[in-house]
């Protein structure tokens, strides 16, 4: 390494561990990483005072976060053995929305409520607001109000909005303390700066910030008297993606080992921030970051209303475009449920016996199968489904088992339902007029070939895959060396910086037809139980 190279450090923050990357400026080169895994993880059962959460609570602690700067990032130098010296740069990224009550100065109100739930930060998947979301999305219905639209008709649980008016409703003492209202991705850079900023994405895809404002003072009054004055807990002066949020204070270097006063990027969303990592930021260019979940971000000149996007912001992915976001609620996460619960146990002894995981063993198995031999169709669903019918209760489904049906062929099923949720996506894109010209893959599932097959053959187009295994992390360093002034602008930095293997994977026309077959079956289940009429009722008696 040349003495006269300069650094950046990409930190992402996902939802059991942070990681710290070191990366070179000239070229992106990753050449040091660290992780610290979060010592309470998800709270979902109980606060660590020891009081009982209720079902689908999900919380996280800011220590943890604070702690993976003072361990990822010092490991990251180390490994590297670069000198802080010729770091210019710190970006991060975070979950989302991952969002926190804190007071003026910035301090979380779960330092100071250490046992009032309400007063932790609610993480991503916390779904326990989904009935103050429904009435959110009833009344904007009702009212027609336009930035419904933007969010494919329904905003989520997960967002901004909806777990505050749960925060009022159960906690309105927390609420009245809580003087910021602030998505993770702020709040850790306002530690790293002293400043406080928000950023264009979480404000967007998350907050339903739109033509430059939030909800109305009447639409939010309709939901709750109290909560008609929520966006003063909000920032309103948005920071663009790539920009200077501030510099690194004394404290915060003296945690991370990094000089004070380097470029301290405004804060990102990790699905966001990939695009720039895999040099997929310019239009048509949908990334897919595939791992316990997929979120499918993709940048346009084009302003379109797709149905059941999670939501289209100016500005969202790159300054100058309009950055579109879809998903899928459940796919790694889909085959881990099937392998921890359904298979027998002769399969595990199996695949220790070949040196290969249960997973390994069953992709093994269902590889060798022709399209459909098994007679299965599957509905991606054990989750819910994010796009395009955003709706959390809705549950999975198999059709066509026997007696004669085997795990394999269950596991193929479903990884071919979840190709078929991809397909369902990338088509309701393009028939909103939205053209999706390239379908990049980031995430840890890329490094199942079978299942990458699978994608190219069902969606009867190439993949692309990024370069990277650190895509989250490497983007944040890509904002950092734009935020230092290395590049002009997040095109170029992703340019130089950015890396994907252009048609890693092409579909086979034989298993491509094939597949148009059972994708056909596939519609045919998604639209019978898209009114969710059953499965909710099933949802309900599993509730009590």
């Amino acid at each position: 390494m040349s003495a006269e190279d300069r650094y950046v450090v990409g930190v992402d923050f996902g939802t059991l561990s942070g990681r710290a990357v070191l990366v070179r400026v000239r070229d992106g080169a990753e050449v040091g990483d660290g992780v610290h895994e979060y010592d309470h993880g998800v709270i979902d059962e109980a606060l660590p005072a020891g009081v009982r959460l209720d079902p689908d609570w999900a919380l996280q602690a800011p220590r943890d976060w604070l702690d993976v700067l003072r361990s990822a990032v010092p490991k990251a130098l180390a490994v590297a053995d670069v000198s802080p010296s010729q770091v210019i740069g710190i970006g991060t990224d975070f979950t989302a929305c991952t969002v926190l009550p804190a007071n003026a100065a910035g301090t979380p109100l779960s330092d100071l409520h250490p046992k009032r739930p309400h007063a932790w930060p609610k993480l991503w998947k916390h779904h326990a607001a989904q009935p103050q979301a429904d009435r959110i999305n009833a009344l904007a219905a009702e009212r027609g109000e336009p930035w419904l639209r933007r969010y494919g008709g329904k905003i989520s649980s997960e967002w901004e909005f909806a777990k505050a008016l749960q925060l009022l409703e159960q906690d309105p003492e927390i609420y009245g303390l809580a003087e910021r209202w602030i998505e993770a991705a702020d709040w850790i850079v306002w530690q790293l700066t002293g400043r406080e900023s928000r950023n264009i994405c979480t404000a967007g895809y998350k907050g339903i910030h739109q033509d430059g404002r939030y909800p109305s003072h009447e639409f939010l009054a309709a939901l709750h008297p109290d909560f008609a004055d929520f966006p003063a807990k909000l920032g309103h002066d948005l920071a663009p993606l790539g920009g200077l949020a501030g510099t690194l204070t004394a404290r915060a270097a003296a945690w991370t080992g990094l000089p004070e006063g380097i470029a301290v990027a405004v804060g990102n969303v990790d699905a966001h921030v990939t695009a720039a990592a895999a040099d997929a930021v310019r239009p048509g260019q949908m990334v897919a970051i595939m791992g316990t979940s997929t979120c499918h971000v993709m940048s346009s000149d084009l302003l379109a209303e797709v149905p059941g996007m999670c939501g289209v912001v100016a500005d969202g992915i790159v300054p100058g475009l309009w950055g579109y976001e879809a998903g899928q609620s459940g796919v790694g996460d889909i085959f881990a449920w099937f392998v921890d619960n359904c298979v027998p146990a002769h399969y595990d002894q199996a695949a220790a016996a070949a040196g290969l995981t249960v997973h390994e063993h069953l992709t093994a198995l269902a590889e060798e199968q022709p399209v459909g031999r098994h007679g299965l169709v599957a509905l991606d669903w054990n989750n819910g489904n994010r796009s395009v019918l955003v709706d959390h209760d809705l549950s999975g489904l198999i059709v066509g088992q026997t007696l004669a049906t085997r795990p394999e062929d269950v596991y193929r099923a479903l990884i071919e339902a979840t190709a078929f949720g991809a397909r369902m996506i990338v088509e309701t894109f393009e028939a909103s007029g939205v053209p999706v010209d390239e379908f990049v893959v980031a995430g840890g599932l890329m490094k199942n070939r079978f299942l990458m097959q699978v994608y190219a053959d069902v969606l009867r187009r190439p993949l692309s895959l990024i370069g990277s295994s650190q895509g989250p992390a490497l983007g944040s360093a890509v904002h950092a060396a734009v935020a230092a002034g290395a590049y002009p602008d997040i095109t170029s930095a992703a340019a130089a910086m950015g890396r994907r293997v252009p048609s890693a994977y092409t579909p086979d026309r034989a298993r491509a037809d094939a597949y148009d077959s059972l994708y056909e079956i596939y519609r045919s289940l998604h639209d019978h139980f898209a009114d969710g009429e059953i499965m909710h009722r099933l949802r309900a008696l599993r509730a009590g």
